[in-house]
């Protein structure tokens, strides 16, 4: 226990005794002398501090350890401020002495001491008072002169009765006790400055309360209080009819515990002390004045009732409520007040409801898909059950009704991708451990393997030797096509392994590769591993998942689509995505093979073509190095064609019918119109790239609303510059992102396409997810020269494991919450995401909380979390961990 300066510990607790024997034999002896030798003898009776030091010594030392906490309104200047920390509060709340039990689980609000023998305490103070007994009539009779001669405490303060500081009281003339040496020293001492901050949580409180905060009486007088006396937040001394009077030097009330005393007289305990996490109750009494360093930690409470509190024998240690000086509890009222315990507990309560009463366990997926499992792709029952897959329904999406929770498994050996642009030449060949596709394509140069990589030359089956004289093949044999100006949004069918598209990034033209999950063994997986954007899903019985007029040009290289089958059933779907005025490139052997059924295709194509009113715009010859020809083809901006026709073969699709609508739809054999009206988006062809990126679209009238509440064309501005905010300062500099090592990036809740927009300058592209319950935004997208596709997340996205560096779900996961399983989102977006991808969510602080447990139990590193006004923000990094449990998607095996 450590010891003041100028106070002095004596064990003798016989010699204590004597020494008030000694002292009423003394008093009536010298009652009957002069006035100062009754002075002497109460100078002697006080316990000895140190007999070197003289009076006025003593005085100026206890001055000088005065260190006020909380000033008054003359004095408001010198209040130190403390922070409001929630985390400090948390830890601090709840005391740390043994003896002491906060009750969580019986939800009580204040600390309880534990119970006491109340004989042995009877007894106890029975011995007390016999001892004394002889001296009380002295004692009384010379407390005047004890407060007058005695110059450490006793000058009693005429203000007001309550002590409108809480904390370091005020002498006669108003003006508060200070010391800056001890100032210096208790700030510069870590501990201390640790625990007043936890323990000040609730500061603004106190502030605002000043006047009612600590030592609080009725009718009475409060007496000075020696120097350092502390008492922090929470902390109340309350008496009614009461004074308040000194008790000696160093005792300490730690945080928490409580003793309560009912009509009884304790005594007051003498120097160095100690009640551990006591909390002492009284009403109506006579307080002693507390001496120097006293300290009352946050949320300990002095209230006693009808009692007078008076001195005990020195040395006498009473832990928390086993020797606590109590007869009987009292009951307080807190009034309009709060406690720290209650509120602490609250909080708790409210965390732990949270998150402890989730537990979240994953298991691995085992499938014959293995690594590569796409759930809506490799659903075999509901293959199974199909009853034709003339129109290749096999390949299309077959959902299972209740989505996986279940982790996909890494292959053996996979390591962390290769960044671009190496990458769009070679990659790990453990990553997409695959060789079926070398033996079928070996001799068009799609993908080779060289030791631990898998190469590509970047040929395909219409450009052996390289794709990039292809590109300029097409342009030059269509000079209106401007790569990277006025075209810049193109679809490939049947992309392959996409160098097609990989390369045409050099161009400035972004392309939406597509291609089946079929024979052609993890072709798409290929292309996204590279860094090219795909994804699978075949032209079959259903409308793609893009709006109508949305790219600029369509390509096809030996795609093996049979466009000209059922009244050109799949070249109506084209028509539909195609934008009025834009191409269609064919590259395939009936352009230039015209023998056997190469024949009949193409004459079946140009009828075809000719019925939709596509312009035949070339027919090019053999091509030197490749080899091949093109043929390429372009929608009308009109609909005078429409209405010249002699046969209406395919019809003209009903006004009821939504060329828009693509989410499950079913293929028609009709045509929509092509807008002619100047307000209506198709009308007029885009702004050429990268003005159309900015640039608010035509057809975005002011007197339409937009998905913030503005008129469209403010919402659409006013997007892109939330968003370059975002983007420029808080996810480039504050999210520890390599962006060097980004490149397939993927929103999942693009609204304007904002975010995608921001990043236009680094060397990424961004897929824009637009919920199919969310506005239908994505026409805009398109529009400004991005791409992307509508997606249900309460079901798998068509794409492989592994697919995207980084994903961005801006209140994406709270609206999922409330449609369907939200576990089984965080699995599908731990199966797209690469190990060492990160996500960024922005959402409501409590899906934001909830996901950061959910992520932590996956093994996934947290890299950010932030929470302001009810809205949060997380970044998290996915590890290689995968679970060792097991299970088996018995829809998901043959």
């Amino acid at each position: 226990m450590a010891l003041g300066k100028y106070s002095r510990v004596d064990n003798n607790e016989s010699s204590s005794s004597s020494s008030y024997c000694s002292t009423v034999t003394i008093v009536i002896f010298m009652g009957l002398c002069l006035v100062g030798i009754w002075m002497i003898t109460s100078s002697w009776v006080v316990p000895v501090q140190n007999g070197d030091d003289t009076a006025e010594e003593k005085k100026n030392q206890v001055e000088d350890q005065i260190q006020p906490v909380i000033m008054d309104g003359k004095n408001s200047g010198n209040k130190p401020r403390f922070e409001d920390k929630p985390d400090d509060l948390g830890k601090d709340a709840s005391p740390g002495d043994s003896n002491v039990s906060l009750a969580k689980d019986e939800g009580k609000s204040n600390f309880n001491a534990k119970e006491i023998n109340e004989n042995t305490e009877e007894s106890k103070l029975e011995k007390y008072k016999k001892d004394n007994e002889q001296s009380n009539t002295m004692s009384e009779n010379s407390k005047k002169d004890n407060e007058q001669s005695n110059p450490e405490g006793g000058v009693k303060n005429n203000g007001s009765s309550e002590n409108p500081g809480g904390q370091g009281s005020e002498n006669s003339n108003g003006k508060p006790y200070s010391n800056e040496n001890d100032k210096k020293s208790y700030s510069n001492d870590p501990e201390k400055k640790r625990n007043e901050s936890s323990s000040w949580t609730k500061g603004d409180k106190i502030d605002k309360n000043v006047d009612k905060v600590l030592d609080k009486s009725s009718d009475g007088q409060v007496k000075k209080k020696s120097s350092d006396e502390v008492f922090p937040s929470g902390a109340q001394s309350e008496s009614s009819d009461g004074q308040v009077k000194e008790k000696n030097k160093k005792e300490v009330f730690p945080s928490g515990a409580q003793s309560e005393s009912s009509d009884c007289q304790v005594k007051e305990k003498s120097s160095n002390e100690v009640f551990s996490g006591a909390q002492s109750e009284s009403s109506d009494a006579q307080v002693e004045k507390k001496s120097a360093n006293e300290v009352y930690p946050s949320g300990a409470q002095s209230d006693s009732s009808d009692g007078q509190v008076k001195k005990t024998n020195s040395n006498e240690v009473s832990p928390s409520g086993a020797k606590s000086e109590l007869l009987k509890e009292t009951k307080i009222q807190n009034g309009p007040f709060s406690t720290q315990a209650v509120e602490s507990k609250n909080e708790k309560d409210a965390q732990s409801s949270n998150t402890s009463s989730k537990e979240y366990s994953w298991n691995l997926c085992n499938t014959t898909a293995g690594p590569d499992f796409i759930p809506c792709l490799d659903n075999c029952e509901a293959i199974r059950n199909l009853h034709s897959t003339k129109h290749y329904e096999h390949r299309e999406r077959h959902c299972p009704e209740v989505s996986p929770t279940c982790l996909v498994p890494l292959p053996e050996g996979y390591k962390y991708p290769i960044p671009w642009p190496k990458s769009r030449d070679k990659i790990w060949y453990r990553n997409v451990p695959h060789s079926q596709l070398v033996k079928f394509k070996g001799g068009q140069n799609w993908v080779e393997i060289s030791g631990n990589y898998l190469t590509f030359p970047g040929g395909g089956t219409q450009f052996r030797r390289g794709a990039l004289h292809y590109i300029d093949f097409i342009q030059k044999s269509v000079p209106d096509i401007a790569w990277g100006k006025r075209s810049r949004v193109l679809l490939d069918v049947g992309c392959g392994v996409a160098s097609f598209g990989g390369y045409l990034f050099e161009r400035n033209v972004i392309t939406m590769s597509l291609a089946p999950k079929d024979e052609h063994e993890a072709q798409v997986q290929f292309a996204l591993e590279r860094g090219i954007p795909a994804v699978s899903a075949v032209m079959g019985t259903k409308r793609l998942p893009y709006p109508s007029s949305a790219f600029d040009i369509i390509h096809c290289a030996r795609c093996r689509v049979p466009w000209h089958i059922e009244d050109g059933k799949l070249l109506l779907e084209l028509n539909r995505l195609l934008r009025p005025g834009g191409f269609f490139v064919w590259s395939a052997t009936p352009v230039y093979r015209r023998k056997g059924d190469d024949a009949d295709i193409w004459k079946a194509m140009i009828e075809q073509t000719k019925s939709l009113c596509w312009e035949f715009l070339n027919e090019t010859k053999m091509e030197p190095v490749n080899k091949v020809a093109i043929a390429t083809f372009r929608k009308p901006k009109s609909n005078d064609c429409y209405e010249r026709r002699p046969q209406q073969v395919p019809p003209l699709c009903p006004e009821s019918d939504d060329p828009n609508a693509a989410w499950n739809v079913s293929l028609q054999t009709c045509m929509h119109k092509v807008p002619v009206d100047v307000s209506k988006r198709g009308s007029k062809w885009p702004e050429l790239w990268p003005e159309r990126l900015e640039k608010p679209p035509y057809w975005l009238s002011s007197s339409q609303v937009g998905v913030y509440g503005r008129a469209a064309p403010e919402d659409f501005t006013a997007d892109i510059e939330h968003w370059k905010q975002v983007v420029t300062k808080s996810y480039m500099n504050s999210m520890g992102i390599d962006w060097s090592s980004v490149r397939n990036v993927m929103d999942m809740r693009a609204i304007y396409g904002g975010f995608a927009a921001a990043l236009k300058d680094k060397n990424l592209w961004v897929m824009n997810v637009v919920p199919i319950d969310s506005p239908d935004t994505l026409p805009i997208i398109y529009e400004r020269g991005l791409f992307g596709i509508y997606h249900d997340w309460c079901e798998s996205f068509s794409t492989y494991p592994r697919s995207y560096d980084l994903l961005h779900a801006d209140h994406i996961f709270s609206k999922v919450q409330k449609r369907c399983n939200f576990i089984a989102l965080v699995a599908e977006v731990d199966r797209i995401l690469r190990p060492g991808g990160k996500l960024i969510a922005r959402d409501h602080v409590e899906t934001i909380s909830e996901l950061e447990d959910i992520f932590r139990s996956m093994h996934w590193e947290v890299e950010k979390i932030y929470s302001q006004d009810k809205e949060g923000l997380i970044c998290v990094q996915k590890s290689m961990w995968r679970p060792t449990e097991i299970e088996t998607l018995t829809h998901a095996i043959p």
